[in-house]
């Protein structure tokens, strides 16, 4: 007696479940049977689109998210590989992802390799806004300190060595900073955390501009590595007197101590989501078509100095009319609905007229 399978239309059969039932058919030599079973529901199977994405760590609670959200509502799964922003451009431009995800804009030299490589243009999408912030683990302290650019740029370039330095402990009166030597953390891998970190520390101090500079991978004079932020985060719990850097939802959720920083106008700024949202108000005017533009240090009493946009990376030009489809789909959900998922992670929404601005541009996918 054979048990009835339920409609293709309700319940669809996976890839898997088809080859497993063709075996299972030729293992009797039943041939057309197996044929049969491998065509039947094609349309549907066909239907269930898979997109393998990866790139920066510093969106994937949010991404994670999204992704899941979007399969409930369409079926199409996409898989998600937070390896740093670095992956994320040279995944997309070699073509191993369906689109990358990247912390810092595209430079003009990546995009032209991307054009070589693979004859088409790579669009960049600003996705939601977060904060890089600075993590640490101080004997006796438990309470939000206070930084200048300058002091974070004196710190992760081994000038100031003790928790004590007049630099930090004027802007923390009251505070008993111990005179401990200070353990710098820092990341390893290709990181967009690192180059808005990096960004940052460049736009304030001269010094950290002529040394290490920005980048997403660049010469650490002092410290220990951390590969992702789950790396620099175990680090800075494990070891007494650290610092390091990682973005803001990851700290909440790790509960780890994070400091205010002086913004632009002088004002010691915590990394609210309100904060965030102030520091992308005037790029909200001011952005470019290609969307590529850095936010750290913008201007504005309530800005939080160290904020970013996060970009999807993803080509103009798909052969597979399904994943194009199922691509085009989810960035204008994501644009709309999705943003409402944003503020529970603590990533801040992007301004309408962003939002506006890109859902023009996804016409340039073909």
């Amino acid at each position: 007696m054979t048990r009835k399978r339920k409609g293709c239309g309700a319940h669809p059969l996976t890839y898997l479940e088809l080859h497993r039932a063709a075996v299972r058919f030729a293992r009797f030599k039943k041939i057309s049977a197996a044929i049969f079973a491998l065509g039947l529901c094609a349309g549907i199977a066909s239907a269930q689109v898979l997109i393998n994405a990866g790139g920066a760590s510093f969106p994937e609670p949010i991404y994670s998210k999204w992704f899941n959200e979007f399969k409930k509502k369409t079926g199409a799964q996409i898989n998600y590989q937070p390896q740093g922003s670095g992956f994320g451009i040279s995944a997309v431009t070699a073509g191993t992802v369906d689109f990358g995800a990247s912390d810092r804009p595209m430079t003009d030299d990546e995009i032209k390799a991307f054009h070589d490589k693979r004859k088409a243009n790579i669009l960049a999408f600003p996705t939601v806004l977060g904060a890089n912030v600075a993590v640490y683990n101080i004997k006796g302290v438990t309470q939000s300190l206070n930084f200048t650019g300058p002091a974070l740029a004196g710190i992760f370039l081994g000038k100031i060595t003790k928790w004590n330095d007049p630099a930090i402990a004027n802007e923390n009166k009251g505070v008993n900073l111990p005179a401990d030597s200070i353990v710098v953390v820092h990341r390893t891998d290709g990181s967009g955390t690192t180059f808005v970190w990096t960004d940052y520390l460049t736009k304030v101090s001269p010094e950290w501009e002529k040394g290490p500079g920005r980048g997403q991978s660049v010469e650490f004079p002092v410290g220990l590595g951390g590969k992702g932020s789950e790396g620099v985060a175990g680090q800075v719990k494990q070891k007494l007197n650290s610092i390091g850097y990682v973005e803001l939802t990851y700290a909440i959720q790790n509960k780890m101590t994070y400091a205010k920083v002086k913004n632009a106008a002088g004002v010691f700024s915590e990394p609210t989501l309100a904060a965030i949202t102030a520091a992308a108000a005037g790029a909200a005017k001011t952005i470019p078509d290609d969307f590529r533009l850095s936010i750290t240090n913008a201007p504005g009493k309530d800005s939080y100095p160290i904020s970013t946009f996060t970009w999807l990376l993803i080509p103009d030009q798909f052969a597979d009319a399904n994943k194009k489809k199922a691509i085009i789909d989810f960035l204008k959900w994501a644009l709309a609905d999705g943003q409402n998922l944003a503020e529970p992670l603590y990533y801040a929404k992007l301004p309408k007229s962003i939002v506006d601005k890109e859902m023009k541009a996804i016409a340039k996918i073909q």
